[in-house]
């Protein structure tokens, strides 16, 4: 078995250069160049050599000058609202993967819902030299776009799905995933709704569900009336104090909409507070699909968006977009309602008849 080598002294590959790599490996530093950053270009024989030489002298290419000589950094920044939500932290898991496997990294930034902190973050990160940025949603600070436009930086919005516009988008298109929620509620013979929607001022993903849930009550000729409707953030707390609000008055609802997975956690674990019978005399339903939504005595029927999908199609089509590449994948991700034990029929009266088509 041949001798395993000792790794390179730190002290002395920080002096290695890359003229001293090319001289070793007895090729010129133009070549050197190409095998690091086309290596399509060289042939494999010539690649093995210069990768065993690199890796002899523990030499590491200086990011500053590749970006001078390729005009990229190999950085793609992205700007979450928050990392608290399952969606968005399944999508990071996707899209770091998906970019470590094509030889990009990434820089993350949290705009906790604040547009104008969400454009700060977009400028840190381009003076940073990302060579694109993914967003979430299309509603976004006014100088924003003209900011990137101008200094020609690729973005893409995620977790919405514009079919005016295709490929400025890739995600689920949030308006008809709740309007088909709320048609199967419907269909079970539900009449009386509640909706706990998550913050639409600055949220359009929150306010496209929103408006799905009522497109698809005004078909029936049904509509949510205020008593029944309260509007928070994201937190379980909130989920419970507005669920009591909601599930307190009279008449009650039958089925309680709630705009996200800890709104709904909090429905679920304030209506088991209250003593009410779920699903027999109140049915309760989410967007998003965390972990503890299954495991809950009651598990909670609710939207499943396929968010590291939407990750890695974002990845690829950024990465595409910067390497002159026409993006292949597909822009819409489907929705998936999964029906568990939280919904039932309501209670005291028959279905209303199916109503054919979707807004």
């Amino acid at each position: 078995m041949p001798a395993r080598r000792a790794p390179a002294d730190p002290a002395v590959a920080a002096g290695v250069s890359l003229r001293m790599v090319a001289r070793v490996a007895g090729v010129s530093t133009a070549t050197v160049s190409r095998a690091m950053n086309t290596p399509e270009r060289v042939s494999e024989a010539l690649r093995e050599r210069i990768a065993s030489v690199v890796d002899r002298l523990g030499w590491v290419p200086h990011g500053a000058a590749r970006a001078l000589a390729t005009r990229r950094t190999g950085t793609i920044g992205a700007v979450f609202p928050t990392l608290t939500h399952g969606d968005f932290a399944r999508a990071l898991e996707g899209l770091q993967g998906e970019l470590t496997r094509l030889g990009y990294r990434l820089l993350l930034a949290c705009s906790e819902y604040s547009l104008d902190q969400e454009y700060q973050q977009v400028r840190k990160l381009v003076e940073r030299g990302v060579d694109a940025v993914l967003l979430v949603g299309a509603l976004h600070h006014p100088e924003l776009r003209p900011f990137l436009d101008r200094r020609a930086v690729p973005v893409l919005d995620s977790f919405v799905f514009d079919r005016d516009h295709p490929g400025a988008s890739v995600g689920p298109d949030n308006r008809r995933a709740l309007f088909r929620l709320t048609e199967h509620l419907i269909a079970l013979g539900h009449r009386r709704f509640g909706v706990i929607a998550q913050e639409t001022a600055t949220n359009d993903r929150a306010r496209a569900r929103l408006e799905g849930i009522r497109a698809a009550l005004a078909q029936h000729s049904l509509a949510v009336p205020p008593a029944h409707f309260a509007e928070g953030r994201w937190t379980i707390r909130e989920g419970r104090e507005l669920f009591r609000r909601i599930a307190t008055t009279d008449p009650a609802p039958t089925a309680v909409i709630c705009g996200n997975a800890w709104l709904a956690v909090g429905a679920m674990l304030e209506s088991q507070a209250l003593g009410i019978d779920v699903p027999g005399a109140l049915s309760i339903a989410g967007y998003d699909d965390i972990e503890i939504m299954a495991e809950l005595p009651i598990p909670i029927t609710t939207v499943r968006v396929l968010s590291d999908e939407v990750g890695r199609r974002a990845a690829r089509h950024l990465v595409a977009r910067i390497e002159g590449r026409a993006p292949s994948d597909a822009f819409e991700c489907e929705a998936e309602i999964v029906l568990r034990a939280s919904s039932g029929p309501a209670p005291g009266g028959p279905p209303l008849p199916p109503r054919s088509g979707q807004s």
